[in-house]
């Protein structure tokens, strides 16, 4: 990258998707704000970077109002603007039959997956449409979850649906604004969360299936790419899946 380094916050970002989307910032020049519950994760993607003052730390609670809205001040107080908002962080709950789904578990996914994703896309608004020059791009990450569920996962897959209406009204309003709103879809990769697929998992006949993985720093460089588009050009949905995973047609 050439003049001014783009500033990124990542949610999400110890480990997994959000950890592999980071390294690909940074590797790229982009100033990274590191975010999610706990700085013990964080910390070694920092350090592993090696960005030095181009990356921040900052342990956050996305489903707090208050703890978003100090991960957006803090990044403009040291780099001045956003850029970018990779709006990552997500958790599941428990693969029971929904009726066994206790409602505390249903609550702390809708409150993480859907209304923490929200209260990001609500801060990188406020900050984009005030700095200069104006605008910026959010990647929400949906899932292969927002178009087709797995069994037992009523949480996690009406969120994710959710996150599919965030991201199109969210489009929509940034327009004035030259805010570029798109969503990542992704299917199968190999991280910590996903190591079950290659032990198999259920598939909606009732059977188990082992289902194919693809390497997650693959999906670092498709966050990148979208990254990487002029303002003018959003991409408003993208998907990255493993190529044989059951998804297109009937398993």
């Amino acid at each position: 990258m050439s003049g001014a380094k783009k500033v990124a916050v990542v949610t999400g970002a110890g480990t997994g998707i959000g950890k592999a989307a980071a390294l690909a910032l940074l590797k790229d020049g982009y100033c990274v704000a590191l975010a999610g519950r706990r700085r013990e994760p964080l910390q070694p993607v920092a350090d592993a970077s090696g960005a030095g003052p181009c990356v921040l730390v900052l342990p956050t609670d996305v489903s707090q109002p208050q703890a978003v809205r100090t991960l957006f001040d803090a990044t403009v107080q040291v780099w001045g603007r956003v850029d970018v908002l990779f709006n990552n962080a997500g958790v599941n709950a428990p693969g029971v039959p929904l009726e066994e789904l206790p409602l505390e578990k249903w609550q702390s996914v809708v409150d993480i997956n859907l209304t923490g994703m929200f209260l990001c896309i609500q801060n990188a608004f406020r900050v984009m449409k005030a700095q200069s020059p104006r605008g910026g791009r959010i990647i929400n990450n949906g899932s292969i979850s927002a178009h087709a569920p797995r069994p037992n996962s009523i949480a996690y897959t009406a969120t994710k649906h959710g996150v599919m209406g965030l991201t199109k009204a969210a489009s929509l309003d940034g327009r004035p604004y030259d805010i570029a709103v798109g969503q990542i879809d992704i299917g199968n990769a190999a991280t910590d969360l996903a190591a079950r697929m290659a032990r198999g998992v259920p598939q909606a006949n009732g059977q188990i299936a082992v289902e194919p993985l693809m390497d997650v720093d693959i999906v670092g460089q498709s966050v990148l790419y979208m990254a990487n588009l002029p303002l003018e050009v959003n991409v408003l949905f993208h998907t990255v899946m493993a190529t044989k995973m059951p998804f297109v047609g009937r398993g």
